[in-house]
């Protein structure tokens, strides 16, 4: 499956951000969808997850009650909204398909280009 990550951009501390992650390909439905950031010079690290019917969410405890990860089917697609932004938010955020919901890398084969989100303070 193919995935195009889009709606970062520059927001400012305490406010918020939804990202998009359109699929096109193989079908949709069949697959868990991760986020994952990377920062410059750190490694990439988990944010969220959801199963492919979208009944299981799992989220890095730094993002929980913060951020919110959904899917339309329908639509082939999946979004992260991100609220209470902060500066250590800021990174390059990835989108990634694979067959198992879990919080690694490794699970997912397919990912996309990744869309920046800056924290400003």
């Amino acid at each position: 499956v193919q995935l195009q990550a889009s709606g970062g951009g520059l927001v400012q501390v305490g406010g918020p951000l939804r990202l998009s992650c359109a699929a096109s390909g193989r079908r949709f439905s069949r697959y868990a969808v991760g986020w994952f950031r990377q920062a410059p010079g750190l490694e990439r690290e988990f944010v969220a997850l959801i199963s492919k019917n979208g009944e299981t969410t799992y989220y890095a405890d730094s993002v929980k009650d913060r951020f919110t990860i959904s899917r339309d089917n329908a639509r082939s697609a999946v979004y992260l909204q991100m609220n209470s932004l902060k500066p250590e938010d800021t990174a390059v955020y990835f989108c990634a398909a694979g067959l198992s919901p879990v919080p690694m890398r490794a699970a997912y084969a397919d990912w996309g280009q990744g869309t920046l989100v800056t924290v400003s303070s």
